[in-house]
C-alpha cells in the first residue's frame, strides 16, 4: 500500500466533501484494502463523461489497492431516483434496466481494471427480501428525517406530490452499504442525503459507518448547467473520436481546468505545471489539445486521438478560424433558438433578414459546417462556434 499522505492527496482530489472530515485517514490507517462502493442506476444506455467523474475516483482507489464495487441499481432503478427532481421520476421496466446495465458493463472498463473490478446488482439482496423485511427496513427512518432532504422539502411545501415509494429509495440505497459492508461510498453532491442514510443504517446494523465522499457535478459544455443528455451539453463516452475532440475544444478556457482536475489522470503537479505555462504565454488551445488527446485515447486509442486532433486543425485552423473570438452566453426560448435569431443576438448580423440572406449565400457555418437550413433550431445546452462570412466569429453557449 502507498504512503497514507500520498493516498489522501490523490483520493480527495476534486472532491466536494469527505464526511466525517478525518474519516478517510482513519480508515486508511487500518492498513487493509477498503471496500469502495459507487452506485449507478441504469437510466440510459450510454454514459457521458460527467458520469466518469465518479468512475475516475473509483480508479484512483483501485490503483492504491482498494476493492471497488460498481453497483448497478437494477432494483432501485425500478423505484426511480428522486434526487434533485421536482417531480416523481418514472420507474424503468426490467427490460430497460437489463439492456442498459449490459452497456454499462462494457463502457466502465475503458477506465476501471476489468480483473479487479467487482460488478454487483442490488437486486441480489433486495429481490429476495419479502414485504415484512422491507417494512422492517423502512422502520429505521422517519418521515421527518426524509423531509429534511431539500428536494422532498421543496416539493412538500410547494404542494407537489411525493409518492410513498420515493421514500424507499434512500433507504434501499443505504441498505446497499450494509449488504456490501462498504467502507467508503462515492456519490455526486446531489446524493449526500442518501449516502448519509447509508452511514446511519450501517450503525443500526452494528457495522462501522462508511466514509462519505461526494464529488461535484461536472458542468456541461455550456459551463453553466450540469452535464446532461437531456440538455444536449454532454460529451458521450461512445462519441466518435472527431466529435469528442471537437466538443472538448469548445470548452471555455476557464472550464478547461475543472475538466483537467476531474477527468484527467495527470498528477496534480503536472496540471499545475501546465497551468503555469499558460499563464506564462502558452496558448490555452494547446493545453486543451492535451486534454482532448488524453480523453479520446482513453475511450478509443492513441491513433484515433492523433487523427482527431489533425482533423480538428485542418478543419478549423487551416480554415482561417481565429484563435481568439468573442464568447457569449445566450438564453433560449422554450429550450431552443432559431439560427437567425441566434446570429442576430450574437451580433454577427444586424437583422434576421440579413441572417437568412447570408444562409442563402452559404456564408453561415456552425463548427465549420455550412448551414443550409434557414429554419435550423439550436438546442439549449449546446456550445458552438458560429461564423458569418470570412471574418465574423463567436463562440456561443445557449442556455
Amino acid at each position: 500500500m502507498t504512503d497514507i499522505k500520498e493516498q489522501l492527496q490523490e483520493l480527495v482530489r476534486g472532491s466536494d466533501e469527505v464526511l466525517p472530515e478525518n474519516g478517510l485517514e482513519v480508515k486508511l490507517k487500518q492498513g487493509r484494502p477498503l471496500i469502495v462502493k459507487a452506485g449507478f442506476d441504469p437510466t440510459a444506455p450510454d454514459l457521458h463523461i460527467g458520469h466518469t467523474v465518479l468512475i475516475n475516483k473509483m480508479r484512483q482507489f483501485q490503483e492504491f489497492g482498494h476493492k471497488v464495487v460498481f453497483l448497478i441499481g437494477d432494483f432501485t432503478g425500478m423505484i426511480g431516483d428522486p434526487s434533485g427532481k421536482n417531480a416523481t421520476r418514472p420507474p424503468l421496466s426490467p427490460e430497460e434496466i437489463k439492456a442498459n446495465a449490459e452497456t454499462y458493463e462494457t463502457q466502465i472498463y475503458k477506465i476501471l481494471d476489468e480483473e479487479t473490478t467487482h460488478i454487483d446488482f442490488n437486486s441480489r439482496w433486495m429481490g429476495p427480501m419479502d414485504a415484512a423485511g422491507l417494512v422492517k427496513l423502512a422502520s429505521h427512518h422517519t418521515v421527518a428525517r426524509m423531509l429534511e432532504r431539500d428536494d422532498f422539502n421543496k416539493r412538500y411545501t410547494g404542494g407537489q406530490p411525493i409518492s410513498i415509494h420515493e421514500f424507499l429509495y434512500p433507504i434501499v440505497q443505504g441498505y446497499d452499504s450494509v449488504a456490501l459492508k462498504a467502507d467508503v461510498e462515492l456519490g455526486g453532491t446531489d446524493q449526500k442525503f442518501n449516502l448519509l442514510v447509508g452511514r446511519q443504517l450501517q450503525q443500526d446494523f452494528g457495522q462501522e459507518p462508511q466514509i462519505v465522499l461526494t464529488m461535484p457535478l461536472l458542468e456541461g459544455l455550456d459551463g453553466v448547467q450540469k452535464m446532461s443528455k437531456s440538455l444536449g451539453n454532454y460529451i458521450g463516452i461512445t462519441d466518435v473520436p472527431g466529435e469528442m475532440f471537437g466538443k472538448l475544444m469548445s470548452v471555455s478556457d476557464d472550464l478547461m481546468w475543472r475538466y483537467f482536475e476531474l477527468l484527467s489522470f495527470r498528477t496534480l503537479d503536472d496540471i499545475a505545471g501546465l497551468r503555469r505555462r499558460v499563464e506564462e504565454g502558452l496558448n490555452p488551445r494547446d493545453a486543451k489539445f492535451e486534454l482532448g488527446l488524453e480523453l479520446v485515447e482513453r475511450f478509443h486509442d492513441a491513433s484515433a486521438a492523433t487523427a482527431a486532433k489533425e482533423e480538428f486543425i485542418a478543419r478549423f485552423q487551416q480554415g482561417a478560424m481565429p484563435e481568439e473570438m468573442p464568447e457569449l452566453s445566450l438564453a433560449s426560448k422554450d429550450g431552443r433558438l432559431g439560427i437567425a435569431h441566434l446570429l442576430k443576438e450574437a451580433g454577427l448580423v444586424s437583422s434576421t433578414s440579413e441572417a437568412f440572406r447570408m444562409i442563402k449565400q452559404g456564408a453561415v457555418k456552425v463548427d465549420g459546417v455550412r448551414v443550409e437550413d434557414r429554419g435550423l433550431e439550436i438546442d439549449a445546452g449546446s456550445t458552438g462556434i458560429y461564423q458569418v462570412g470570412k471574418r465574423k466569429f463567436s463562440r456561443v453557449s445557449l442556455t
